[in-house]
């Protein structure tokens, strides 16, 4: 019988939430045969060149690596056909065009941040936080012509609980969906698994999507209910986070402000917006049906701060309301 460890695997990826995965299988002596990953790009304020999360782990463990800018590039095709891979293991990396995914004799799969058919799309994570769930996990399935719909493999579930933000269920997923990945590979190269189509596992429910965030779904509307808005600021931190307007009361100058934790606190009922503050160490802030305290936030062109760290700086903010 096959084994995983028999096959030439080609992975593809980009963030670090790849690396695990990569990372996870070099390290339990996988045939990687090669690295997809983003070409490199500028970034930061010197606009210098940036390799990705992945390329550099690839390159410090002398993996081969390909950066194709276009993924029907002949050139490319042409490479990666070369590379006579078994398996391609995709996480977080961008829609191959079917040329790609259907070159290996056992096909592509890739590892998903959420529990499919639930929350398809580039931002499964933070949708799943924003939107309440108590629940989320990682999905192993396989490639098919439409976006996150191919038969699925294996799932792992996890809670998440009241105080998790995006960042710490990507940090437990990024391990756990590592995990998962090696769990996959050794089931499709022994044949030992059962796909299953994504229609019979949705029956009557309603599928969420988990689309792209753009900036405007980043801004807090305070007339919302306390849930929904601690749930935005939870399922948006640390990034791209969740952000507001400071407004003086008198003047009408603005200032952008971010925002990454707040917890549940007491207030009389007023305009959504309203800050309360004793100006040392708490910023309380009124939403449609309650308070919020904050205790994490960053002014435009500052860094992240604590609450007191952020009133011994900003002596004014009773000056202020949020918008």
């Amino acid at each position: 019988m096959t084994q995983g460890k028999d096959l030439r695997i080609v992975f593809m990826g980009t963030p670090d939430f790849a690396v695990a995965s990569l990372q996870k299988l070099v390290e339990n002596g996988y045939n990687v045969v090669g690295v997809i990953t983003a070409p490199d790009r500028p970034a930061g304020r010197g606009k210098q060149l940036a390799e990705s999360a992945v390329k550099k782990y690839a390159v410090a463990n002398s993996l081969k690596v390909l950066q194709p800018e276009k993924l029907k590039n002949p050139e490319f095709l042409a490479e990666l056909e070369a590379l006579n891979a078994d398996l391609q293991v995709v996480v977080a990396f961008r829609m191959l065009p079917e040329v790609v995914w259907a070159m290996p004799r056992l096909g592509t799969f890739n590892l998903h941040g959420s529990l499919l058919p639930q929350y398809r799309g580039a931002a499964p994570l933070n949708w799943a936080v924003i939107n309440g769930e108590t629940k989320t996990g990682v999905t192993t399935f396989l490639l098919d012509h439409e976006i996150d719909t191919g038969k699925i493999l294996f799932k792992k579930e996890i809670d998440i609980w009241e105080n998790d933000t995006v960042g710490t269920i990507h940090d437990s997923l990024m391990e756990i969906g590592a995990g998962l990945v090696v769990e996959t590979v050794d089931a499709l190269a022994s044949g030992d698994y059962k796909a299953i189509p994504q229609e019979e596992l949705a029956g009557e429910t309603e599928i969420k999507h988990a689309p792209k965030i753009f900036k405007d779904d980043c801004k807090i509307d305070w007339s919302k209910d306390v849930e929904s808005v601690r749930n935005l600021i939870r399922g948006l931190s640390p990034y791209p986070a969740a952000w507001t307007t400071l407004v003086h009361e008198k003047s009408g100058q603005e200032i952008s402000a971010k925002m990454f934790f707040v917890m549940h606190a007491d207030g009389k009922t007023t305009k959504p917006g309203s800050i309360e503050t004793d100006g040392k160490n708490y910023l309380k802030v009124a939403c449609g049906d309650g308070w919020l305290q904050i205790t994490d936030i960053q002014l435009a062109g500052k860094k992240r701060m604590k609450t007191n760290d952020f009133l011994r700086g900003f002596q004014q903010i009773g000056e202020y309301r949020f918008q």
